[in-house]
């Protein structure tokens, strides 16, 4: 017969899908009950309005029926009081303040701050394109959309849902397997934002401290175009970051990245490469077409190698190609097409130059 204990182990095979924990060890299972073939379970979201809360029912059941000599199940949805909230809050720090926990020398992961020197250049793809990539090959990755004036990494992910918040801790929604946080997610209606430094600033800093980014192997930062406020609140609040930079072969868009890559020479920064996008477009015939020129991406690696005093390599050259485009509306990464291309290929082919022989999750 099935018991209570039964069912409970049963469901600590259930992931929550926002903090990726069982629900059990969550607190979430709030009373089990068996009858013959039959069992009713309650299950407690971390907030009324939780987004997912139709997707954990849906998963509670199916775990449940794959349990020998149960035929049917019901479950109920409640919420966490607030008492409760604060309680998980504390589980999830393991008791300490919220803090960024980026500072840690000790820290497993590894902070990416994609920077670039002017708009335009497709560095917010890049972003997503990478941390997709990364997060598809098993990296526990963060994207933080640190463009704070232009945003856009939200839509490029495909996420919908609005952060959650349990006490005074953020939960970042999930998209394509990568934690992700922007000012967009609190902006109705498309909103501008009209914030000074010291504002941009304290975003930033929420974004670190005060979302549950739990364990990650990669934290992507999406900056802003050039190295104003955001750049340097980044280099701030985290010394040991790295940045990697966006340019395209037009000579007057590399002569601009190449500012941003020196800024690591001022901060400590390390500049661990250079992605050169929309290097080239493949004609129908084969051949290869400059449309913006060529070499602006070796033109930037070989001047921050000269700069910086260390080898800043140009990690790879992504071609043009029309569907990149309309992957990022539809918000699914170009990274994830099932069909070669170049574009693709090379975008994967970058992820290698980020790899570090971390153990995966």
């Amino acid at each position: 017969m099935v018991t209570s204990d039964n069912v409970i182990q049963q469901l600590g095979k259930v992931i929550d899908p926002e903090l990726r924990r069982p629900i059990t060890e969550l607190n979430m299972v709030d009373n089990v009950a068996v009858n013959d073939d039959h069992v009713d379970v309650r299950v407690l979201l971390t907030t009324p309005a939780c987004p997912l809360g139709g997707t954990l029912e849906s998963a509670v059941t199916e775990a449940l029926l794959a349990l020998d000599g149960v035929e049917s199940v019901s479950v109920s949805l409640g919420a966490m009081d607030d008492a409760q909230r604060e309680t998980l809050r504390k589980q999830l720090r393991g008791g300490e303040e919220p803090g960024n926990p980026f500072t840690d020398p000790d820290s497993p992961t590894r902070v990416l701050a994609v920077a670039s020197g002017k708009g335009g250049v497709g560095k917010s793809t890049i972003s997503a394109n990478l941390a997709t990539e990364l997060a598809r090959r098993g990296y526990r990755v963060g994207l933080v959309d640190a463009d704070i004036y232009g945003f856009s990494i939200p839509r490029m992910m495909g996420i919908t849902q609005q952060p959650v918040a349990i006490d005074s801790m953020i939960v970042p929604p999930i998209g394509h397997g990568v934690k992700t946080i922007s000012i967009g997610m609190f902006i109705q209606d498309n909103a501008p934002v009209m914030w000074r430094g010291p504002m941009l600033h304290r975003a930033i800093q929420q974004f670190f401290s005060d979302v549950f980014w739990d364990d990650l192997d990669f934290l992507l930062l999406d900056l802003p175009p050039g190295t104003g406020d955001v750049a340097m609140s980044v280099a701030q609040l985290i010394p040991r970051s790295e940045i990697l930079v966006v340019t395209t072969p037009q000579a007057s868009d590399a002569a601009v990245a190449e500012r941003a890559g020196s800024l690591g020479g001022q901060t400590g920064q390390r500049v661990v490469g250079v992605v050169e996008n929309m290097s080239y477009m493949v004609m129908p015939d084969g051949t290869h077409s400059a449309i913006f020129g060529t070499g602006g991406g070796a033109r930037v690696a070989k001047a921050l190698s000269t700069d910086l005093g260390y080898r800043v390599p140009l990690l790879g050259e992504v071609p043009l190609e029309a569907p990149i485009g309309e992957s990022s509306d539809a918000g699914t990464p170009y990274v994830l097409r099932t069909e070669a291309s170049p574009a693709r290929d090379m975008l994967r082919s970058i992820a290698d130059g980020l790899e570090t022989p971390k153990v995966r999750a």
